[in-house]
């Protein structure tokens, strides 16, 4: 049973299959590449890359700059601050020193003597 199965597949295989009429044979037609971008269009790309670039970088040394000026006057500040402070401090300390009481006592330490007939009165305004 085998063997005829065998024959009858062989006998299968061996018909002539039909003919099919050949196609023309087409020659390949030269494609044009299929470029993304132009030669125009990527000297565009870059110059505008690097003009964002530039830009990027000209606002990062602004920002740098203005960062830096500011710690400037906040030192600045801080410096008038501390003045105004020991401007008040001496301002004090000229009224304590500069009271009637003490410059008397010190004119008596010094030997000084109140004069009378020295003594000039000017009035307040």
């Amino acid at each position: 049973m085998a063997l005829l199965n065998r024959q009858q597949q062989q006998t299968y295989i061996q018909q002539p299959q039909p003919k099919v009429p050949e196609r023309p044979v087409q020659q390949p037609t030269p494609r044009p590449s299929k470029r993304i971008l132009s030669k125009g269009e990527r000297v565009l790309l870059v110059a505008m890359v690097t003009i964002i670039a530039l830009l990027s970088v000209m606002n990062l040394n602004t920002q740098s700059a203005i960062n830096t000026t500011s710690v400037e006057i906040q030192n600045i500040e801080n410096k008038i601050d501390e003045t105004k402070k020991q401007n008040a401090e001496l301002s004090i300390e000229v009224s304590e020193l500069s009271t009637y009481e003490r410059i008397w006592n010190k004119a008596k330490e010094l030997g000084l003597k109140l004069n009378e007939k020295n003594v000039k009165v000017v009035s307040g305004q």
